[in-house]
């Protein structure tokens, strides 16, 4: 949490150790103080602003506290009802984030609020209401900014339409709009996908010129090299970045781990992750699950588990996706003894498995046709199944599925149907079989 969101919850009584409480709970007492009139408008403003700094991870909560607000009668802005549609969408889907925006005032349907539906259609790929609501602020006489046709843009490569993107970013040189480092970062993607490099260049040098340019260009242009198996220019492109001065975000340093493993390059990894500790006083999850994948992806096990010993004693908080890297290291060498005894150790130590823990196994069992241990897995792994992991989960299904009707296995297909009836918290979920043929059963 940033210092201005920390003073707008001790300013509104939250508590002085802001450990004991989470973000939402404390600013779910800053809204009570509001609501009785305990604070002033200067700390509301402050709540406000500390609600905008809220990330997305806990939308379903974000998307609670607006509803709350309104509900009581508090104001909420064009950016906050601009916010509360992109929640309405990442927790309870498109319809749902449309509907708001259609029950909102005519002075509400503005340009923020209409940006924020467009977003969310984009990013669902719905071309056909996208382009509308697009034609309709057009229509509106609306300034169209640089975030409305970045959306446009990113639509079109999401629906492979590829082409489109130059032409959006001529129109926006037309109009005397600025590109900004995600347009630049939207049309090397394009030339990028195109098979272009020499596009992708241009625009980064045009980036360049026009001093639209930051670590996030770099990267995307090593990445572009190391896709393209410009190994040697990746490396140059890399060494750039760790030569770039205030890196104040731990991302680039990520990014630094992924590629350099991308091209197997063992020392620059580990040169990659001690500057990266040295440059923040501490080393979050999230960094320490990037360089688990990393060493993972290097097959450096002996390395892994030595930084899992490391994390070990300076851990923020327990966090299952970091175990859950180790494990499939070990699956993924056969090793299903260590695997079960580390997961063991880790549940006695507090650690709370999800599906994603299990699935690893799942696919041991079966890689090594040992069926019933892996339905076994299954079940087991069924209650703790989040939303998150869903497209996993009917993946798995759709391994069981094959192979019961491929061996025409009534008592295993009825097996797993029972299965199926603990995962009513998950409603895509259908427990009836996919027609499948014999051809999509080969692989098994």
């Amino acid at each position: 949490m940033e210092r201005d969101d920390s003073e707008a919850l001790h300013s509104c009584g939250g508590a002085p150790n802001a450990s004991a409480v989470t973000a939402h709970e404390a600013i779910e007492r800053c809204f009570f103080a509001v609501s009785q009139n305990h604070s002033s408008g200067d700390q509301q403003r402050k709540v406000e602003r500390a609600l905008e700094r809220l990330d997305c991870e806990g939308a379903q909560s974000d998307q609670q506290l607006l509803e709350w607000m309104e509900k009581r009668g508090m104001h909420l802005s064009y950016s906050h009802q601009a916010k509360r549609i992109d929640l309405l969408w990442k927790s309870q889907g498109v319809k749902a984030a449309e509907k708001y925006f259609a029950d909102l005032p005519p002075p509400a349907k503005n340009k923020a609020t209409y940006g924020a539906l467009l977003c969310c259609l984009c990013c669902e790929k719905m071309a056909e209401k996208a382009i509308a609501l697009w034609e309709k602020m057009q229509g509106q006489n609306f300034v169209l900014n640089t975030f409305v046709y970045n959306q446009l843009m990113s639509l079109h490569l999401k629906l492979g339409e590829l082409a489109k993107v130059p032409l959006l970013a001529q129109e926006m040189k037309a109009k005397y709009i600025e590109h900004d480092v995600f347009t630049c970062n939207l049309l090397m993607n394009s030339y990028s996908s195109m098979n272009d490099i020499e596009g992708v260049e241009r625009v980064v040098e045009e980036c360049k010129k026009a001093s639209k340019i930051d670590w996030s260009v770099y990267c995307n242009l090593a990445a572009v090299y190391v896709a393209a198996g410009l190994n040697t220019k990746a490396e140059l492109v890399l060494k750039e970045i760790e030569g770039m001065k205030k890196l104040n975000d731990r991302k680039p340093f990520h990014y630094l781990l992924t590629l350099y493993a991308s091209i197997g390059d063992a020392s620059a990894v580990k040169r990659a992750w001690e500057s990266l500790k040295s440059a923040f006083p501490k080393t979050t999850n999230l960094s320490y699950l990037t360089m688990f994948q990393t060493l993972s992806r290097l097959n450096d096990l002996d390395g892994l588990e030595k930084c899992f010993e490391e994390w070990e004693q300076c851990k923020l908080s327990d966090d299952i996706r970091l175990v859950n890297v180790v494990l499939k290291a070990y699956l993924n060498k056969d090793m299903i003894e260590a695997a079960s005894s580390f997961l063991e150790r880790a549940v006695i130590e507090g650690f709370r498995p999800i599906f994603s823990t299990y699935a690893p196994f799942i696919d041991f069992y079966v890689r090594n046709h040992q069926m019933d241990l892996a339905i076994e897995c299954l079940e087991k792994a069924t209650p703790v199944v989040t939303h998150g992991e869903l497209h996993i989960y009917e993946e798995k299904l759709g391994i069981f599925q094959r192979y019961f009707q491929l061996k025409k296995d009534d008592d295993g297909a009825e097996e797993l149907h029972k299965i199926l009836k603990q995962a009513k918290h998950l409603h895509r979920v259908t427990c009836e079989p996919k027609h499948l043929n014999q051809e999509t059963c080969g692989s098994l």
